[in-house]
C-alpha cells in the first residue's frame, strides 16, 4: 500500500521559504556581497551620504566569523531594540579565505573601527575610507599633499578641503547647489562676513568667478603645530591633520627596535591589536608579559586609512593604523543614491545608479 504524502499547509510552506531566504541571504552576505549605506560625508565628494553601496567580500577573501553565535543578518543589536544581537561564548581565532587580490593603495575599504574596544572585531561599527598607504610604505603629509615613498600620491579626482569663502551677501542654498555645494557642506560665519565650505578645487574655481564672492581661502594647519587629537602622538612629534609624519606602516613580519621613538609610534598599535595579554610601557621601555621587550616584529599586516574629504574626515591620522584582521570588504558598486535635500522623485540621483567605485 502506498503512503500518500501529507500536504503542507500555507503557513508551513511560508515558514519553510522564509527560513530558506535568511540562510540564503546571509550565506551571501557572509560570503559574497554585504550593503553599506554612506552616514557621514568623510568621502565626499568621491561618495555621498545616501549612497547605497555593495561591499565585495570576495576581493581581499571572505573573513571567519570570529562571533558565530549571532542573530543572522544583524550586526551589533538587534533590529529596533538595544538588545545585543550576539553572544561572545564562541570566539573563533583570526582566519580569511583566499580573495582575488590584497588590499591595494587608493582602494576604497570598508573595514571595522578600530578603536571601538567594546565589541568584538567582526562586530564594531563599519567604516569606509581609502586606503592611502599600505604596509611597508612610508607615509608623509605636507601642506595637506600624501607623499608615499617620496613621492607625490595620486589624489582623488573629487577630492574636498575646507575654504574660508568671503561674502557680504547672504548666499542662499539654490546658490551653493548650483556650484554642486550641497546644504550640509557651508557654515555661515557668526559675523555675516562669508561661509567655511567643502568643496572640491573644481567648485571653488568656479566659485572664484562668481560676482557674489569677494576671496577664497583654503584653511591649513601651519607646519610644526603639534595637535593633541593625532595619533600617535601630535604634540611629541609637532603633527596636525594638514602637516603629518613620515612614518612607516607595519606589516607582517616587519622587526623594529623599541627604542624611545619607536615605543612613541607604534606602542598603541602593539598593545591594542597584536594579541597580546599584558602590554605595559613603563620608563620609555616596553614589557609584553612582564618581560622587557627590546626588538619586536609585527604579526600581521596594517594599513593607513583617509577620508577624500580631508578636513571632515575622523580616520587615522586620528586614531592609527587599521590592521588586516578589520578589514571588511572593497566597496564596489553603487546600487542606489538618495538626496535628502530633495524630495519625491528627484531625491533619487539617477546619475549614480550602478556606478563603480574608485
Amino acid at each position: 500500500m502506498t503512503e500518500v504524502k501529507k500536504k503542507k499547509s500555507a503557513t508551513r510552506e511560508w515558514a519553510d521559504a522564509l527560513v530558506f531566504a535568511v540562510i540564503a541571504a546571509s550565506l551571501i552576505r557572509w560570503l559574497l556581497l554585504e550593503p553599506f549605506t554612506i552616514p557621514t560625508a568623510s568621502m565626499e565628494k568621491s561618495l555621498l551620504v545616501g549612497d547605497f553601496l555593495f561591499v565585495s567580500k570576495m576581493h581581499y577573501g571572505t573573513r571567519i566569523p570570529r562571533t558565530p553565535l549571532q542573530v543572522p543578518l544583524t550586526h551589533q543589536k538587534i533590529w529596533g531594540t538595544e538588545a545585543k544581537s550576539y553572544v561572545d561564548w564562541i570566539k573563533l581565532p583570526y582566519y580569511r579565505l583566499p580573495g582575488f587580490s590584497d588590499v591595494k593603495r587608493n582602494d576604497v575599504v570598508v573595514f571595522n573601527y578600530p578603536s571601538e574596544f567594546e565589541y568584538p572585531v567582526d562586530l564594531k561599527t563599519n567604516y569606509i575610507k581609502r586606503a592611502v598607504a599600505v604596509p611597508g610604505d612610508i607615509l608623509e603629509i605636507r601642506k595637506t599633499q600624501i607623499y608615499v615613498n617620496g613621492e607625490p600620491s595620486s589624489n582623488p579626482e573629487k577630492m574636498q578641503f575646507s575654504y574660508d569663502v568671503m561674502s557680504d551677501r547672504n548666499l542662499t542654498p539654490e546658490f551653493f547647489d548650483e556650484y554642486g555645494i550641497n546644504q550640509d557642506s557651508y557654515m555661515p560665519f557668526s559675523n555675516g562676513s562669508g561661509y567655511m565650505v567643502m568643496a572640491t578645487a573644481e567648485s571653488i574655481e568656479r566659485l572664484k568667478s562668481s560676482p557674489a564672492v569677494g576671496s577664497i581661502t583654503m584653511r591649513q594647519d601651519r607646519e610644526e603645530y603639534g595637535d593633541p587629537r593625532i595619533f600617535p602622538d601630535g604634540v611629541y612629534f609637532g603633527w596636525n591633520k594638514d602637516n603629518w609624519g613620515p612614518l612607516e606602516i607595519p606589516g607582517e613580519g616587519w622587526t623594529i627596535e623599541m627604542t624611545k621613538e619607536n615605543i612613541a609610534k607604534y606602542s598603541y598599535t602593539i598593545e591594542k591589536f597584536e594579541g597580546h595579554g599584558d602590554v605595559k610601557i613603563q620608563d620609555n621601555e616596553l614589557y609584553i608579559d612582564g618581560q622587557k621587550v627590546t626588538s619586536y616584529t609585527f604579526k600581521q599586516n596594517y594599513y593607513f586609512m583617509m577620508g577624500d574629504n580631508r578636513h571632515d574626515s575622523l580616520d587615522s591620522r586620528y586614531w592609527g593604523f587599521v590592521p588586516e584582521d578589520h578589514i571588511v570588504g572593497k566597496a564596489w558598486f553603487l546600487w542606489l543614491s538618495l538626496d535628502k535635500h530633495k524630495s519625491m522623485f528627484n531625491k533619487i540621483r539617477w546619475s549614480r545608479f550602478l556606478n563603480g567605485i574608485d
